[in-house]
């Protein structure tokens, strides 16, 4: 298949104009940034790093919802679902990917190459102005953001143009076959492996990527490769750093100020109130507001808890709940399992700030989005290590201690586990950990269960009628119809759309 190297090259000037953006520049010819003024200073280098970073503040269709909102990925699993079709995961689950579907599927694409033309943009100027550990530092950020984009786009839509070079150096009038799915993952490995060569071997604190935040997505990768003594290997690399424990506190990884303070946070999207807030919509509102009430546990999601696990509790609300248990609606609407919140429905508590009452739209709330965090690295571990030689004493011990933190206490894995049955457990202790974390659904598929998991799940037994949908051709969504019409004949649709 062929994909119109002009497509691309158009998204790429919108991203680099989107990080020049804060600067006049001179413009000619118009299709063209002048190098006139830009790329003159250091600063410049500042304000195209930015740019990069930016991209994850975009917006889904919804113009509410920034796509890098994790918990709106567990709506396309069996974790969650929403009431408004938000991120276009109702659509999805209930009616089917399609070529017009809404949401994540209608943005992530152009919304990915953009992101990428940024950063092959930055990565062929930024030796203009910076020299030394710092255009080390920054070339590593800009390895790190182009791996990362490229990574999720080969997650969801297979195989893809490749494009590295400068967006400015490209004939706009030449076409560019798609890479097969492997090519662009070499191209990630490649990526994050001079990220992790360049960046600082330090804290993740600023919002600025460090090396372990790249070696975790590295892991990532390798595990979406079934590379597991690879992963293993790494992911024994960042334990034995030193530099990341789990924090003692697990619900104040999702909410200021402890956030900036947790030891357990490698990657966030950052906000502060007033200038970076969650925009028109507080999150608040959506996730559990009266009207909204956008992110809901599954009944199959806390039947998955074992019995006296806190982290139910800590992520969802439950029938009865009121003030004393931190629900922010007091006076508003009836408590959950009562009035409107009826039995079957499972308010998202993560995530909310436990200090506000009543939100509304209008509530300048800024938690971080949390990407990463040290439990996924010692899970992650876990899973390739018992993939490679089985349940050893290590897997249990990274396991024990993600179940063991204070304020959790679950007792140890019995001892005597198949390896299957540790497969098994891993799974659960992933699915527990990081619900509303946007982890499940690229789980369920890098593990090849989503079909099993998502074709006639029923969301709430309360409707046993409405059953989600998945097909075998949803391991590679649909390229959005816009852009196919835009560039015929050259882009073709992926298969069975």
């Amino acid at each position: 298949m062929n994909a119109t190297i002009r497509y691309i090259s158009l998204l790429m000037l919108a991203g680099a104009a989107f990080i020049a953006s804060c600067k006049k520049l001179d413009v000619t010819p118009p299709d063209k940034i002048s190098t006139t003024i830009f790329w003159k200073t250091e600063s410049d280098a500042d304000l195209a790093l930015t740019g990069i970073y930016n991209r994850f503040y975009a917006s889904s269709t919804e113009s509410y919802i920034p796509q890098y909102m994790p918990f709106w990925w567990d709506n396309y699993s069996d974790n969650s679902y929403t009431r408004h079709n938000i991120a276009g995961a109702q659509q999805a689950l209930i009616a089917g990917l399609t070529p017009t579907s809404s949401g994540f599927a209608a943005s992530y694409y152009s919304n990915g190459y953009i992101a990428i033309a940024a950063a092959n943009y930055f990565l062929a100027n930024v030796n203009k102005v910076l020299t030394g550990d710092k255009l080390k530092q920054y070339k590593g950020e800009g390895f790190f953001l182009r791996g990362f984009n490229y990574f999720e786009l080969a997650e969801l839509y297979g195989n893809l143009p490749l494009v590295t070079e400068d967006p400015f150096s490209i004939d706009y009038k030449s076409t560019r076959a798609k890479s097969p799915r492997a090519d662009i993952l070499k191209q990630v490995e490649k990526d994050l492996d001079s990220a992790i060569a360049y960046l600082p071997d330090v804290k993740f604190t600023t919002g600025h990527a460090v090396k372990a935040t790249a070696q975790g997505y590295k892991i990532r990768m390798l595990l979406f490769e079934k590379r597991w003594s690879e992963a293993a290997a790494l992911a024994q690399e960042v334990i034995t750093d030193n530099l990341f424990s789990l924090n003692p506190k697990y619900p104040s990884n999702f909410y200021k100020p402890d956030q900036r303070s947790s030891p357990e946070i490698m990657f966030s999207v950052q906000f502060q109130a007033p200038t970076r807030t969650h925009g028109e919509k507080s999150l608040a509102a959506l996730l559990s507001g009266p009207g909204w009430w956008d992110v809901q546990g599954t009944q199959d999601m806390i039947d998955e808890y074992e019995t006296g696990d806190p982290r139910k509790t800590m992520t969802f609300f439950m029938p009865g709940d009121g003030p004393a248990q931190g629900w922010p609606y007091p006076g508003t609407v009836g408590n959950p399992g009562t009035g409107e919140w009826e039995k079957g429905f499972y308010a998202a508590k993560k995530w909310l700030d436990p200090t506000v009452t009543n939100p509304t739209d209008a509530l300048l709330d800024d938690q971080d989005y949390v990407l990463l965090r040290y439990a996924d690295i010692k899970l992650m571990y876990a899973e390739a290590q018992n993939e490679a030689v089985g349940p050893d004493a290590s897997v249990y011990q990274q396991i024990d201690e993600v179940r063991a933190r204070p304020g959790v206490n679950m007792p140890a894995l019995p001892a005597g586990l198949s390896q299957d049955e540790m497969r098994d457990r891993i799974r659960h202790e992933r699915r527990v950990e990081f619900a509303l974390e946007g982890l499940r659904y690229f789980d369920l598929r890098r593990w090849g269960i989503a079909k099993q998991k998502l074709n006639g799940f029923v969301q709430n037994p309360i409707t046993p009628d409405i059953k989600t949908l998945y097909k075998d051709n949803y391991e590679f969504w649909p390229i959005q119809q816009t852009e196919i019409d835009r560039n015929k004949p050259v882009l073709i649709q992926n298969d069975g759309y």
